[in-house]
């Protein structure tokens, strides 16, 4: 006898009859909820190599473990004021338009500097911007943006500021409570399926509270409740360690100490002590200089750096100049350092200029701009939520609605 009956659900006694079994299950499911519903992992290319958006600072790409921020996943960027925050994910928008990626902006603080945003390399020409006035209306539109599948990277700055309506609606000094932790709560469970399947990169700015009546250990926590750190796959934390200055100069920059607190795809708590100069981000050729060094590429005698035996500057700031000034030695170094920590991917370099990204307005045989177009009116209910492309001829987001532009 091949099957035992247990209760009314067959035991199937051979390997032959259960993978039978299972495979008759397969079918049900496949019939039942769609086609890929159930695969065995590694068959069919069913589990690929991760594929990443650069972050603009090569030393935080190796801390990361895979190269940059992992598409279709939930990111977490955190930590005091005046950190660095929003430089980070600004730094992330343009290496995705750099790739001819489309990016989106959800500026829930109106905050946004059109000038500054270019400066570290973003084409504020080809960004999609959106300054709601709630909460809702923010998440709403960053759902939409993700299920029409045609954004490679979306920006919410910040959780703290996603107000939600009845706060709005309320009376100054009234209680709210959880409001936030509830909305995003709500908004995470929405989003976690369908970014994975559109590739898309979602990064939340949050911001810092203090715990009250904490006696021992860490008062700080974050906004927001804690189901964003349930659903992030990086969460990163950014703290300001020193300014930079020479003597009794003006300062320049600040050095800041990024930690990766937790990491699905890599081991976490990595930390990089790196600068961002004030009006410029990330030093690009100080951070590969850095890299290059520690993969032993360049070679640091004393004050001297070499490469290849050839000396390329005594001191820090002269090494750094001469990468400035020959881009074929520094582009070079890159796809060595590149690939030696990252031999799986494809060397696409941080110094090239942006691909044309693809258009919103072009045709459905350019793109999928229609689908995107239906799906972003589901968040597009209030006229007054401004979602403007920006514009570099334009210092200040013109008042538009939300459905003028999306749609």
């Amino acid at each position: 006898m091949s099957k035992a009956l247990k209760g009314d659900v067959p035991v199937s006694s051979s390997f032959e009859e259960k993978m039978k079994a299972l495979e008759a299950a397969r079918l049900q499911i496949e019939k039942q909820f769609g086609q890929g519903s159930l695969m065995k992992l590694g068959k069919d290319d069913a589990v690929q190599g991760v594929e990443v958006i650069p972050t603009g600072n090569i030393l935080l790409d190796e801390a990361l473990g895979i190269g940059g921020y992992p598409r279709g996943r939930i990111i977490e960027i955190f930590g005091p004021e005046s950190s660095g925050k929003t430089t980070l994910a600004l730094h992330a928008v343009a290496e995705a338009q750099k790739r001819g990626g489309i990016a989106a902006f959800i500026d829930a603080e109106h905050a946004l500097d059109p000038q500054y945003a270019k400066d570290l390399g973003v084409s504020v020409g080809d960004l999609w911007i959106s300054q709601p006035d709630t909460g809702e209306q923010a998440l709403e539109i960053a759902e939409s943006l993700v299920r029409s599948g045609a954004v490679d990277i979306i920006v919410v700055d910040s959780v703290a500021a996603l107000t939600p309506q009845a706060e709005i609606q309320g009376d100054m000094g009234d209680a709210h409570v959880g409001l936030i932790a509830r909305l995003m709560s709500q908004a995470l469970r929405k989003l976690t399926s369908i970014i994975n399947k559109s590739k898309c990169t979602l990064i939340f700015i949050n911001q810092l509270r203090m715990k009250i009546g904490i006696m021992f250990g860490n008062p700080e926590t974050t906004t927001g409740g804690i189901a964003l750190k349930f659903y992030s796959s990086v969460r990163i934390e950014v703290r300001k360690v020193e300014t930079l200055s020479r003597g009794d100069e003006e300062a320049w920059g600040n050095k800041v100490r990024i930690r990766i607190v937790k990491n699905k795809m890599a081991p976490p708590f990595r930390k990089v002590e790196t600068e961002i100069l004030f009006g410029k981000g990330f030093s690009a050729f100080s951070c590969l200089l850095d890299a290059a060094v520690k993969q032993e590429i360049i070679e640091k005698k004393g004050a001297w750096y070499a490469y290849r035996e050839e000396k390329i500057g005594q001191g820090r700031d002269n090494a750094v100049g001469f990468l400035q000034q020959n881009m074929d030695i520094t582009l070079e170094i890159e796809r060595a350092v590149r690939t030696k920590l990252f031999p799986k991917q494809a060397f696409i370099s941080s110094f090239q200029e942006h691909r044309p990204a693809l258009s919103l307005e072009a045709s459905p045989a350019e793109s999928d701009a229609k689908t995107l177009r239906r799906s972003a009116s589901r968040g597009a209910g209030a006229s007054s939520s401004r979602v403007q492309e920006g514009s570099a001829a334009n210092d200040h987001f013109q008042d538009e609605s939300t459905t003028a532009k999306l749609l």
